[in-house]
C-alpha cells in the first residue's frame, strides 16, 4: 500500500462532500506529474485529503477504490471514498515547521495536486492530527 496527498479547494469539493457522496471520481487533474501519480495509485492506497487555498490543511483520509482509468483525452482519474475525518486539521504551516514534513512534496512542489507521501510522513500527519 502506498500513501498520497490529494488536494481540493474546499469551496469546490470539501471532504465533507466526499463523506456525503460516499465515493467520487477524482477528476480534473491536468498536470503530467500528477497524472503519473494517478497512474501509480492502486485500490487500497490511502490519501491525505488537503483543502487548498482556503484552510490549507489536511482534513481527512480517503482510500483509492479503483485503478486509474481514462477521463478525457490522455488524462486519467481514480475513484476514492472517505475513510475518516481527522480530529484536528494539519496545516501547511505545521508542515513547514516540522523537520520531517518540511521536506514533503506538499512543501517542495506546492502546486502539485496529487503527490506521493512517504510512510513516515503519513504517520507524522496522523500523529499531529491527534493533538
Amino acid at each position: 500500500m502506498r500513501h498520497w496527498l490529494i488536494k481540493s479547494e474546499p469551496t469546490s469539493y470539501p471532504y465533507s462532500q466526499l463523506v456525503l457522496d460516499r465515493q467520487t471520481a477524482w477528476t480534473g487533474i491536468r498536470n503530467n506529474t500528477a497524472r503519473l501519480n494517478l497512474l501509480a495509485m492502486a485500490p487500497g492506497d490511502l490519501c491525505l485529503y488537503y483543502h487548498s487555498n482556503v484552510g490549507k490543511e489536511v482534513v481527512g483520509i480517503a482510500e483509492v477504490v479503483t485503478p486509474a482509468y481514462p477521463e478525457v483525452d490522455r488524462w486519467v482519474c481514480v475513484d476514492i471514498k472517505p475513510v475518516h475525518a481527522l480530529a484536528m486539521g494539519v496545516s501547511l504551516a505545521a508542515f513547514k515547521a516540522d523537520p520531517l514534513l518540511s521536506r514533503s512534496e506538499l512543501v517542495r512542489q506546492s502546486r502539485l495536486s496529487v503527490a506521493p507521501v512517504t510512510p513516515e510522513e503519513y504517520a507524522r500527519v496522523l500523529a499531529l492530527s491527534a493533538g
